[in-house]
């Protein structure tokens, strides 16, 4: 495995199943797991062990409201940890991005945007294709074909504002 995408609730999996999804587009290997930094924090510190030791490169920790298990899985490795803080309770996710994004000194944890598995997926990527050509390729031809697709936008609204039709 060259992912580990881990989340604190399987509940959590219709916002997380995003990063799956584009890592195996890209052709990665990824385990995912329900694991909680709270309630089940023995299970979840040896798996970061045992996944590390197995060849994971990167983590991605989905959590909400506290999301603590960003935090948790850094402070059992020193691979790479992409927190993706989720919508959750009142604050929806602003209190889980903040969890995430203001860890302490010396144990990082890099975040996306709530509820963005896509980018945590793609930073996961990024951080892979540093050794791998092939994934490399892969992402230079994601950025050409996104630039298309902005060209085309402008192309199209630009025609409509000369016809008078935006």
């Amino acid at each position: 495995m060259q992912v580990a995408l881990i989340m604190g609730s399987v509940s959590d999996w219709p916002r997380a199943e995003e990063a799956w999804k584009l890592l195996r587009e890209f052709g990665v290997e990824t385990e995912v797991r329900v694991l909680s930094a709270h309630r089940t924090p023995a299970e979840c510190a040896a798996f970061v062990r045992e996944a590390e030791a197995a060849g994971v490169q990167v983590f991605i920790a989905a959590a909400g409201l506290a999301a603590h298990l960003p935090g948790v899985v850094a402070a059992h490795t020193r691979r790479p940890v992409i927190g993706l803080p989720l919508a959750a309770g009142p604050l929806q996710g602003r209190d889980a991005l903040y969890s995430v994004v203001q860890m302490p000194p010396g144990v990082p944890v890099a975040t996306v945007g709530i509820d963005n598995a896509r980018n945590a997926a793609l930073l996961a990527v990024q951080i892979l294709a540093l050794r791998d050509g092939r994934l490399a390729d892969k992402l230079e031809e994601l950025r050409r074909n996104q630039a298309r697709r902005v060209l085309a936008g402008d192309a199209e609204l630009r025609a409509k504002l000369v016809e008078g039709r935006a």
